[in-house]
């Protein structure tokens, strides 16, 4: 069967996946409303196309943090990729060297960070941290991707305790997952991931000057939805914001990553970058999410079903798809490169 849309990668992964591992992927928190309706969002979005304009040359090209991608689809951090496909991480990050685009690592990576920076060395890597209470297994972490060659370091917020998953809860899941980067600063056996749940609670904004204090990376902060952090974020000499809602595993009922872009784009007033990441599906949801002010998106859920599917090559597929879409909906709205796409080109609709 030809995969020609990201939705086909969805169906057949269903099909190659455990019902444990597929609910793991596929899951939200509590009643999934907010996992839904990030999907729904981008449908509540129109486009206002502009015609007779040469766009016999479409450039998809942009920068983030100064470096520039191919496209403005990246990968977003999402954890235990050897659950879906036996070289997990390291096929990811050889798509992501392939395509051109940054692929965020995550801290619950079930490949070492040294075997996927060897798996596609010319990347662009991130690194997402979760905070650990324990201060010092953070900075011997931080020190490790800086010198493994990681550009920026992607903190994420909305986690001080694990969203209610109740198919996780039902199938035991995390019980049976071991992490091999977070280790104990007095063992260096892999810890499982059960008992590494307990993220710091504490966790503060006063806090992010320490951070700096210990890195020369960029800080980007994944889970902002609201203008205040927004605000804060660049009170605190942050480099970036990643709007998102954690695919809507964690808090339910909070807005759609795209519905809250708006609001945070306003607050930064331009001074730091702006990202999204949840539920884009289609090259049109890239280019609502990049007219309403974002800088780029990043998939996640996507990104296992094409691992799934077919491994390296079905991520890079999954990116191929999606990038075509793109240069198709620029090309439809008239739009010749990514600087020309901008909040005219879309409207909210009444339905």
């Amino acid at each position: 069967m030809s995969l020609v849309c990201l939705t086909d990668f969805q169906a057949h992964a269903r099909e190659q996946l455990s019902k444990s591992t597929r609910d793991f992927i596929e899951g939200g928190a509590d009643d999934s409303i907010t996992r839904d309706d990030n999907i729904a969002a981008f449908k509540r979005i129109r486009l206002r196309p502009r015609y007779l304009r040469d766009v016999s040359e479409v450039d998809t090209r942009t920068t983030i943090q100064g470096e520039e991608i191919s496209a403005p689809i990246c990968i977003a951090p999402t954890g235990f990729h050897c659950l879906v496909w036996p070289d997990g991480e390291m096929s990811t990050a050889r798509a992501a060297q392939a395509a051109g685009i940054c692929y965020i690592t995550s801290t619950f990576a079930s490949c070492s960070l040294e075997d996927i920076v060897i798996a596609a060395p010319e990347g662009l890597r991130w690194f997402q941290l979760y905070v650990h209470p324990v201060l010092q297994l953070n900075k011997q972490l931080i020190q490790r991707v800086e010198s493994l060659g990681f550009k920026a370091l992607v903190i994420t917020l909305d986690t001080p305790v694990c969203g209610n998953r109740r198919h996780d809860i039902r199938n035991q899941l995390r019980r049976n997952l071991t992490l091999t980067d977070l280790q104990s600063p007095k063992k260096g056996n892999a810890i499982p991931y059960f008992q590494m749940t307990p993220i710091s609670t504490s966790h503060c904004w006063n806090d992010l000057s320490w951070f700096q204090s210990i890195t020369r990376l960029p800080i980007i902060l994944k889970g902002i939805l609201t203008k205040e952090d927004a605000e804060l974020a660049v009170k605190h000499n942050v480099q970036g914001i990643i709007v998102s809602n954690h695919g809507g595993r964690q808090l339910d009922e909070v807005l759609a990553s795209i519905d809250a872009l708006t609001e945070v784009v306003a607050a930064v007033k331009g001074k730091i970058e702006v990202y999204l990441d949840g539920g884009v599906r289609t090259g049109n949801d890239v280019l609502k999410a990049l007219a309403l002010g974002a800088k780029c998106i990043f998939l996640g859920r996507p990104i296992l079903w094409g691992l799934a599917c077919k491994g390296e090559h079905g991520v890079k597929e999954v990116l191929n798809i999606l990038t075509n879409e793109f240069h198709t909906s620029m090309a439809l709205t008239g739009c010749r490169s990514v600087a020309e796409i901008n909040r005219n080109l879309v409207q909210f609709s009444r339905l």
